[in-house]
């Protein structure tokens, strides 16, 4: 025989499942339910990794506000002031940029350069003299919060360098750190004259720039 035709000789034979070298896939092909089997280990396949990402889009392992929720939730008051006193010269100036009346012909505005040197340890609430009569809440119901922020004011061309000493009082409730009251003292220059009296500011600036960033916090809208 022709080494040609034994060539095509053996790989009929293959082909057909017989001769050595054979290869059994053919012969198990041509059974009855060979199609269907291999037709359902291909859907299960397919549906299995469809399946396994559907439930990857719907229940992935962390929602975008679970962090942002826990951390405004947060007990700790020093870890919550620290995030706060980075964001609010940011939150008090669009404050200060929303009040300005930019008609006017002597524009007189103020810039939150900085915030911090937080302390926590607190002051008796039942003293006289300094603390206004306005404040009627315990140690237990409110925490408080002293901080440092440095201002610089411009009236006209001029610009004023001023610090405001802040003590603020925060209440926790289930969802999250509410502002119950603010008072600040200020000073121009601390080293040659003392700061003013403490004054209510809880409708001041930095006050309304808190109350935002708690409120934001409270709705998972803080990043960090």
């Amino acid at each position: 025989m022709k080494p040609k035709a034994k060539k095509n000789q053996r790989v009929e034979e293959r082909l057909n499942g017989k001769g050595k070298n054979a290869n059994p896939l053919p012969d198990f092909c041509k059974k009855p339910n060979c199609c269907l089997w291999l037709a359902a280990c291909s859907f299960w396949l397919f549906t299995s990794n469809f399946l396994n990402y559907q439930a990857f889009a719907q229940n992935p392992t962390s929602s975008p506000n679970s962090r942002e929720q826990f951390f405004c939730s947060e007990p700790n008051l020093e870890i919550l002031t620290t995030q706060l006193l980075q964001d609010l010269p940011s939150y008090a100036n669009r404050v200060i940029q929303r009040a300005r009346r930019f008609g006017r012909k002597t524009d007189i505005f103020s810039y939150v350069l900085a915030a911090g040197r937080p302390e926590f340890t607190p002051l008796p609430l039942n003293l006289t003299g300094e603390i206004p009569k306005e404040l009627k809440y315990t140690e237990k119901d409110v925490k408080q919060v002293f901080f440092t922020t440095l201002e610089r004011q411009y009236i006209g061309k001029k610009a004023v360098e001023l610090q405001q000493f802040h003590w603020l009082f925060l209440a926790k409730a289930e969802n999250g750190w509410w502002m119950v009251m603010m008072f600040s003292r200020t000073a121009s220059d601390p080293k040659q004259n003392p700061p003013t009296p403490p004054q209510d500011s809880s409708h001041g600036v930095i006050a309304q720039g808190i109350q935002t960033w708690l409120r934001d916090c409270r709705a998972g809208d803080v990043r960090f």
